[in-house]
């Protein structure tokens, strides 16, 4: 097996964030122009054939042609600016949003989590679409990587003038680094994951003045991730 140097290590190559971001991006834009072509000759064969078995596969193809776009349109959106569109929203309204789009995206995943919620009136300055991302993204690690056993306990409060909310999931097994948590896109890839929704969702936060943060317990096999907000000076 070779062995790597450090003289080999420090002439690997390094290609600027914003590089990757570049390339990825202009890659999946012609991606989706070849896909397109392909759906555009698929629809014309479909016109054409007459067996009906031969219609039903190219049906299917249509609709892994259509699944890849679809795909690869995700990939751009997480490697996009955020812009945000900010609004005087109640705290509590945001939360609720996000409990209806839960029960709506997870139906069998509601009775998992436990809410507790002390919002009273307060009220941010916010992005509620960009927000939910964040939430829903924490929401989906949650329930798909690694969950252990028992309920994921959300608090949302007011504390020191902060919206804060905090998610605390159990975890079968948990051996990553919180250190720069949301700060490594591209890390953990797999079948479908790109390791890009975290990174977006810190920057998502930040770009509405707030910190994501994740810390893991282990006398209690806990991840607890915290969204803190800075409250609007707005009364509800």
């Amino acid at each position: 097996m070779p062995v790597t140097s450090s003289d080999d290590r420090d002439n690997l190559l390094s290609v600027p964030w914003i590089d990757i971001v570049r390339f990825v991006r202009q890659l999946s834009h012609d991606l989706r122009n070849h896909l397109n072509a392909a759906e555009l000759q698929s629809a014309f064969i479909n016109e054409l054939a007459q067996d009906t078995e031969l219609k039903t596969e190219i049906k299917r193809l249509r609709q892994m042609i259509s699944e890849l776009g679809t795909i690869l349109q995700m990939l751009s959106g997480q490697l996009g600016q955020v812009k945000t569109d900010m609004m005087p929203y109640r705290a509590a309204d945001l939360v609720e949003d996000l409990r209806q789009k839960i029960a709506k995206n997870f139906p069998g995943e509601t009775a998992a989590i436990s809410w507790d919620i002390q919002l009273g009136d307060a009220m941010l300055n916010v992005d509620p679409q960009l927000l939910l991302q964040v939430f829903i993204e924490l929401f989906t690690n949650a329930f798909q990587h690694e969950r252990g056993a028992g309920v994921i306990n959300v608090t949302a409060k007011i504390d020191n003038d902060r919206f804060v909310f905090t998610l605390r999931e159990p975890k079968a097994r948990f051996d990553l680094s919180t250190e720069n948590w949301g700060r490594e896109p591209l890390r953990r890839v797999g079948r479908g994951h790109y390791g890009l929704g975290l990174n977006r969702a810190r920057v998502i936060v930040e770009a509405h003045n707030g910190e994501l943060r994740a810390q893991y317990d282990p006398e209690t096999s806990t991840l607890v991730t915290t969204v803190t907000l800075p409250l609007s000076s707005e009364r509800g």
